[in-house]
């Protein structure tokens, strides 16, 4: 028991000292400490915008569904039928483009030739460029009596400047071009009167255009034209023309709506002649015309739609007639097979202005004196196939039927000389007064018309493609459709390679007719006159020496037909006529 005695004291004092330390430790007030650091942001701390932004485009910045359809919009007939665009050839190893060419050449009926462009483009978005052209013969063609030498020389130049909101272009344009009445009828005419024939004519031509074409406007387009035009006879002709073509987007309707589209245009037209063909006065004319064209395209389920109404309003001061004219203007496109055969129909008219300067350029053997007034087409229906046979043929057939009021025919004016006189009235004929010149027969014509075309694409280097516009006239007061052919036709081929390049086209224009008077002038028609068809064989071809040097050929009617293209009026026999064309660049 006194062993374990010295054991328990121990073990109470160490628990006493124990206690003693705890005690003393409650007696410290516990602190708060608040350390403070520099905050160093982590990029996964960031809080990420989850919304995604809407953007709305404008109607026109829009993405617009290509449409690859071959379409043929129905055209106003000329001397030859519109046909397809030729597909690109190849050319082989590809060649060095040059901005700036010069040719020069000469052919039988000692015929000279050249032209010369040249062209400029800067960083600034500014380019320009010169043209001239000459084309002559000053050989009498065979068997004609008077001189049948002529002359075409025309040159142009424009400016275009690209900004950010719209480009700009203005164009200037002039041409002179001289002609002889050189065919005679079958008259025997003396050697006096012959003498006594002046039967030069002379054409002069200025044009100036300024083009406009706007972006983010409601205004697509701008076109201003003013043209002069006179002959050697004091006769003279003033054209201004200026038109406007807008947009409306219809989108804040609904996103689906297309665009309306407006096509306006003014124009003014005063003319003077000198003296009508009788000499008792002078010819006045002076038009003024307003259109208006709205229109709305629609595309669903595979069909195309355009509808819209033409609105013209003439003025005729000079005659004291006002008119307004209505025509519609509808076109619809169906697929029927895709790629193979396509649909199209529609009808449409319009109003043209008939200027004495169109009248020389397609027939420049006109008399001086003729009567202008429009031409109103009132209705032009139409229906047509197009499509491709096969990936390398392509076709396009139409059948239309067209109501026009006053439509131009060309008929030969009646002499004045019975062979052997100069005088008219005591006063002494004019070089277009002995049934060597023409005039214009306005009427009102039914036309039925069918149009085939075709485009074969044989391989890289070598296409074809022809075709056929028949027409049947139903004349009103004349007697016949006088120089407009029932049928005509081409046959074009285009083959190039590296080094040689080939083109030949055939013509085929139907018989035609027109007038023969009882006696000299003043006396009525007698009976008609037929001329003939013909059938009119052309080759163009060349050879790249290099890629600035070429040397060019040109036949023209090949098989020396002796046709007349308008009544009396012999066409030159085969012709032949070389030279060579320089590229370069400044």
């Amino acid at each position: 028991m006194r062993k374990r005695l010295p054991l328990l004291a121990i073990l109470l004092a160490f628990i006493s000292l124990q206690a003693q330390e705890k005690k003393k430790d409650t007696l410290i007030k516990p602190e708060v400490v608040n350390i403070e650091t520099k905050y160093n942001p982590k990029i996964a701390n960031v809080n990420k915008i989850k919304t995604n932004p809407k953007i709305e485009l404008l109607h026109k910045t829009k993405k617009k569904k290509l449409d690859y359809t071959i379409f043929s919009a129905p055209v106003a007939s000329t001397f030859l039928p519109k046909t397809g665009v030729v597909k690109g050839i190849n050319v082989g190893v590809r060649e060095r483009i040059y901005n700036n060419y010069l040719a020069a050449g000469y052919g039988n009926f000692n015929t000279p030739y050249g032209e010369l462009q040249l062209y400029h483009h800067t960083r600034f978005n500014n380019e320009f460029g010169i043209n001239a052209k000459y084309n002559a013969s000053y050989q009498k063609i065979q068997n004609t009596i008077l001189n049948s030498t002529f002359s075409n020389f025309n040159a142009s130049a424009f400016y275009k400047k690209e900004t950010r909101y719209f480009d700009w272009k203005i164009t200037a344009e002039t041409q002179l071009n001289s002609y002889n009445w050189y065919g005679l009828p079958e008259i025997d005419f003396t050697k006096n009167t012959i003498n006594s024939i002046e039967e030069a004519q002379m054409y002069t031509y200025a044009k100036l255009e300024n083009y406009f074409k706007v972006y983010d406007s409601y205004i697509d387009s701008a076109k201003i034209n003013f043209s002069f035009f006179s002959d050697a006879f004091n006769s003279s002709e003033i054209l201004a023309n200026f038109n406007v073509n807008l947009n409306f987007p219809l989108d804040f309707i609904s996103p689906k709506l297309n665009e309306i589209s407006v096509a306006t245009d003014l124009e003014y037209l005063k003319g003077f002649f000198s003296q009508n063909y009788s000499k008792t006065s002078s010819i006045n004319y002076n038009q003024i015309t307003a259109r208006i064209d709205p229109s709305y395209t629609l595309n669903y389920l595979g069909l195309f739609l355009k509808a819209g109404v033409k609105t013209a309003i003439s003025l005729d001061p000079e005659n004291d007639a006002n008119n307004v004219l209505v025509f519609p203007d509808i076109l619809a496109k169906q697929v029927i097979l895709k790629k193979h055969i396509n649909l199209y129909g529609g009808i449409t008219g319009n109003l043209h202005t008939n200027t004495y300067q169109e009248f020389a350029e397609e027939n420049p053997f006109i008399s001086p004196n003729l009567f202008i007034t429009q031409t109103a087409e009132t209705a032009n229906y139409f229906l047509g196939l197009n499509g491709n046979i096969t990936t390398s043929l392509n076709y396009n057939i139409k059948a239309a039927y067209k109501t026009e009021e006053d439509k131009p025919l060309f008929v030969r004016n009646n002499s004045k000389s019975n062979g052997v006189t100069n005088t008219f009235n005591n006063q002494v004929l004019k070089g277009y007064e002995f049934g060597n010149s023409f005039t214009v027969f306005y009427d009102d014509i039914n036309t039925t018309q069918f149009t085939a075309e075709m485009e074969y694409f044989y391989n890289k280097n070598l296409t074809f493609s022809t075709g056929l516009e028949f027409n049947n006239y139903t004349v009103t007061n004349a007697l016949d459709s006088y120089n407009l052919p029932d049928l005509q036709g081409v046959f074009l081929a285009k083959y190039k390679t590296q080094k040689w390049f080939a083109t030949t086209n055939i013509f085929y224009v139907a018989a035609r007719t027109d007038v023969l008077y009882n006696s000299e002038y003043p006396s009525a028609i007698s009976s008609l006159q037929s001329l003939n068809a013909f059938v009119d064989v052309n080759l163009n071809g060349g050879y790249h020496f290099n890629d600035k040097f070429s040397a060019f050929l040109r036949l023209n009617n090949i098989l020396n037909t002796n046709y007349q293209r308008f009544a009396n009026f012999n066409v030159q026999g085969f012709q032949a006529l070389g030279g060579f064309t320089y590229k370069f660049d400044f």
